[in-house]
């Protein structure tokens, strides 16, 4: 039965086939994507939610008791299906988890929004073939209805989000939402030393999502060291608030190709806040907006449809650059982004040049805002955002 107010996800069927098949799985996802929402779907013998302070503090007090509880239910029913939501909170549970694992005495779906913990205190990942590691973001395109892309570009795609009404309880949550992982992700997990200078950071990588890294650049502006800003950087993936993304560097033409990534983060509204940027912005940060969208549709879609793509992006200091490379197999596509209605030849220049030094390559795509695709050239389309996530390259 779906809880009032509830939106299919499309790793619905994904689950609910392997929770079928006896898998267990990790959920992972930043904070208010819908994880719990999502799992509370699945029928479960046992329920744990580490969001409970009593509960928590049992936990961290006595990890033993949960194989006591797990034998107890396991000597009632053979391998059952235990929920344990937010599991980073003890992480000391993941080594009775393991053994559980190992023994097949029960399956488990866990949740976490953060990875860093689970990572670092556990080998619960080095179980190919039993434990399926997902990864549940804010709602993709083909998830949501009736959401227009001017509100995708100011509130971002988290679930409270698109379910709330007015512009002002958006703003709030929004807000909320970022006060929150400063105190309860960073602070209260003491992942900082300097939670100012984080703060600072925080700011700066936001406003710079999906630009090119340049960490010397951002430690001069906040005053610490460039690799301190790596690991900076590092806490807001394990976190799961930015996406890396590398460049494709391979060349027989070029010798200058930029190697630094570049990371998205994980939601526009998240970003924005974080930020603390005008609103609205101008005609070209717009665009760099759209193209941290369309850069983090292209990551779940292929996370969610085709996870043996790569995505990438290409640029030469002194010339060109395209802001995304799709790799499937041994096709490699081009993709440029503008947000335009009315694209022409002039748009497509650095898609022209990489086709033309990359002949592997055979088609390049131009995502906008046209209203139905366009040929701008033999090798060339220009695809309307919707419809290029619809089509067969996925």
């Amino acid at each position: 039965m779906e809880l009032m107010g509830y939106r299919s996800r499309i790793l619905q069927e994904t689950i609910e086939e392997a929770i079928g098949k006896g898998k267990s799985i990790v959920l992972l996802g930043p904070r208010q994507t819908g994880k719990t929402t999502l799992l509370s779907q699945i029928a479960v013998d046992f329920s744990i939610s580490l969001l409970i302070p009593g509960l928590r503090q049992k936990y961290e007090r006595d990890p033993d008791s949960l194989v006591r509880e797990i034998q107890a239910l396991h000597s009632k029913k053979k391998n059952p299906l235990v929920f344990i939501d937010e599991i980073q909170k003890v992480p000391s549970l993941l080594d009775p988890i393991q053994y559980f694992l190992d023994q097949k005495v029960a399956r488990f779906l866990l949740s976490g929004s953060s990875a860093r913990k689970i990572k670092r205190t556990s080998n619960i990942n080095l179980l190919p073939g039993r434990l399926i590691n997902l990864r549940l973001d804010p709602f993709m395109l083909s998830e949501i209805e009736n959401v227009s892309l001017e509100s995708i570009l100011s509130f971002g795609t988290l679930p409270g989000i698109v379910l709330e009404e007015t512009t002002e309880s958006k703003e709030r949550i929004l807000v909320s939402y970022v006060e929150s992982y400063l105190e309860e992700e960073i602070r209260s997990e003491a992942l900082v030393r300097n939670l100012p200078a984080f703060g600072k950071f925080l700011e700066l990588a936001a406003a710079e999502s999906g630009r090119i890294c340049n960490f010397r650049n951002i430690s001069r502006e906040i005053g610490v060291s460039h690799s301190t800003i790596a690991d900076y950087y590092q806490i807001l993936e394990d976190t799961l608030i930015v996406e890396r993304i590398e460049p494709y560097t391979k060349s027989n033409v070029r010798k200058k190709l930029t190697k630094s990534p570049k990371f998205l983060f994980f939601d526009l509204g998240v970003a924005r806040i974080a930020s603390r940027e005008a609103w609205p912005p101008s005609r070209d940060r717009l665009g760099q907006i759209f193209e941290n969208f369309i850069g983090t549709e292209l990551i779940r879609t292929i996370r969610n449809r085709i996870p043996r793509a790569k995505l990438s992006f290409w640029r030469d200091p002194d010339g060109p650059e395209v802001d995304f490379l799709l790799e499937i197999g041994k096709s490699l596509i081009p993709i440029e982004v503008k947000y335009t209605d009315k694209p022409s030849t002039k748009d497509t220049v650095h898609l022209q040049t990489f086709l033309k030094e990359h002949p592997q390559s055979k088609q390049g795509f131009l995502i906008c805002n046209v209203q139905r695709p366009e040929k701008l050239s033999h090798q060339i389309m220009a695809m309307p955002y919707q419809e290029f996530f619809l089509s067969q390259l996925f």
